[in-house]
């Protein structure tokens, strides 16, 4: 056993384990916020799911030592007596233990159909999805990864290269994305739906989480820390960050704007696209690809509009065409001289045989992935049922969750002053004055609530009330989400209502004028006390 191999394949491990929370993360920050639990629940939930039923019959399908080219047989069934494994896309000479093969390969098939979430977002019954990935995991995920990562596999044998998952990863959860929106439909209200992201920040964070794990996804695939693990990760870098640019060169150009959407998106794409390539390319050629992919990318989101299908976040756009993307150029940039093992593509003197064996793999992997999803999406939608019904869409947290991703407003999470009288003075002060007889309601705008609480306070208000109001202003501003423009025409402002009597009723409305209340937003009503 090698020590240092060893290590780096479970530090890798590790990394590809934590892009599924990043994944949460980054899909979470992207839906509106009644379903931003949801949205989470449904991408951490493989990794209860997936775990067993990988241990249980998941590993043994993929990766037996017995079997064919097609299917694994169940000696390593629940990894008794686990035998070490006929590695996969590396030479010779790997010398790690079995169960750290295992475990690294786990965290693949538990993050490839959470990727599916973020097409679906707002539609999946919590059951029927647990369901489905249980079923995919079993059906149809070990199936491809043998075909391509086993020495066994026919497309393998048949001289197609997937270095980390443009195909067994990234193709086959587009071609289930594809199969899975077909049975469950579109959102209520789309195409004239217009959501908006609850949390862009946090779909950074997400995005960073899922940059930082990919250097674990595409370097470690060759399971030794070698200088191929180096040139993997340079390259899953490089592609990221060429595809970023010309993403937002892109949308520069087509919408005035560069995004940070747009950015963490671009990355994305890049980092799938380079996925099928990382350990097989130099750095030039992982430029170049990162170059197309942001290109491709940022286009191919306008696919749904043309074929009028509900991509809530665009998976297709980033994750299908990216993989299918980078599996078809390994064909034109492959280069034996990076890797002994690789074939050699078009640019580098091979003609067009690898090129030719990549098409045949990602019309096979697209092909039983798409048939296989829609069979078990169709049956779990009319057994146990696998979209949510309309009205329920629109509020997914509390349905399945019975709870709020957000439980602090905008009034009482922004800072005050403590220690500061109770409004209305001390029980004595509140004596000297009449009961409040009116309420006086307006909106201001203002971020000076000590300001506006103390000026009223001595103004003579006997209570105060502050809510968030949205308020109508007639002045449309444009924002954009990706593709898509939402026109709006109203503002965040405050609504403050004041209980006050006859006597100090002219200084409460003078002061609420003050903090910038126009006049024509000023109401009284007279309070009648029970």
């Amino acid at each position: 056993m090698n020590g240092a191999d060893t290590a780096w394949v479970l530090v890798c491990a590790g990394l590809v384990l934590f892009m599924t929370p990043g994944l949460a993360l980054f899909y979470g920050g992207m839906v509106p916020v009644r379903n931003v639990l949801t949205m989470m629940m449904q991408n951490i939930i493989p990794l209860g799911v997936i775990s067993v039923t990988w241990v249980l019959v998941g590993y043994t399908l993929a990766f037996s030592n017995e079997g064919n080219s097609v299917l694994g047989e169940f000696d390593a069934f629940a990894l008794i007596g686990v035998d070490t494994p006929q590695f996969h896309t590396v030479a010779t000479g790997v010398t790690i233990p079995a169960l750290a093969f295992v475990a690294y390969q786990m965290m693949f098939a538990i993050i490839t159909p959470a990727l599916i979430t973020g097409a679906t977002a707002g539609r999946l019954r919590f059951a029927g999805w647990v369901v489905f990935l249980a079923a995919w995991s079993i059906l149809v995920y070990p199936q491809v990864a043998r075909w391509l990562w086993h020495p066994k596999g026919w497309l393998g044998q048949l001289g197609a290269q997937d270095w980390a998952g443009g195909m067994v990863v990234h193709a086959s959860a587009g071609a289930a994305t594809v199969a899975v929106l077909l049975v469950v439909g579109r959102r209520r209200g789309w195409p004239n739906l217009k959501t908006s992201p609850n949390n862009l920040p946090l779909m950074l964070v997400g995005g960073g989480i899922l940059w930082f794990g990919w250097f674990g996804f595409n370097a470690g695939d060759g399971l030794q820390a070698d200088g191929i693990a180096t040139q993997a990760l340079i390259n899953t870098h490089i592609a990221g960050a060429a595809a970023m640019l010309t993403w937002l060169l892109v949308e520069r150009l087509t919408s005035g704007h560069s995004t940070l959407v747009g950015a963490v998106s671009g990355a994305v794409a890049g980092l799938a696209t380079i996925t099928p390539c990382a350990g097989f390319v130099g750095t030039g050629a992982a430029l170049l690809i990162g170059l197309i992919a942001g290109c491709v990318c940022v286009l191919a989101v306008r696919l749904k509009q043309v074929f009028r299908y509900d991509d809530a976040l665009d998976v297709i756009a980033v994750h299908f065409v990216g993989g299918v993307l980078g599996s078809f150029l390994l064909g034109f940039f492959a280069d034996s001289t990076v890797n002994p093992v690789s074939a050699d593509g078009v640019f580098s003197g091979g003609g067009g045989s690898l090129l030719w064996h990549q098409v045949v793999a990602i019309v096979c992997v697209v092909l039983f992935s798409f048939v296989l999803s829609w069979i078990i999406a169709a049956i779990i939608s009319r057994t146990m049922g696998l979209r949510e019904p309309g009205p329920e869409q629109e509020d997914l947290d509390h349905v399945q969750q019975g709870a709020s991703a957000y439980s602090l407003n905008g009034i009482t999470s922004r800072p005050t002053a403590a220690g500061r009288a109770a409004s209305g003075g001390s029980s004595d002060e509140a004596r000297k004055h009449p009961r409040p007889n009116h309420l006086v309601s307006a909106v201001v705008n203002t971020e000076r609530l000590d300001g506006l609480r103390d000026a009223l306070l001595m103004a003579g208000a006997r209570s105060l009330e502050l809510a968030e109001a949205s308020v109508y202003t007639g002045k449309i501003r444009t924002e954009a989400f990706r593709s898509e423009k939402r026109r709006m025409d109203f503002d965040d402002w405050l609504r403050v209502q004041v209980a006050v009597d006859d006597d100090h009723e002219e200084a409460v409305v003078a002061v609420l004028k003050r903090f910038g209340a126009e006049p024509d937003s000023i109401y009284r009503v007279a309070i009648t006390p029970y």
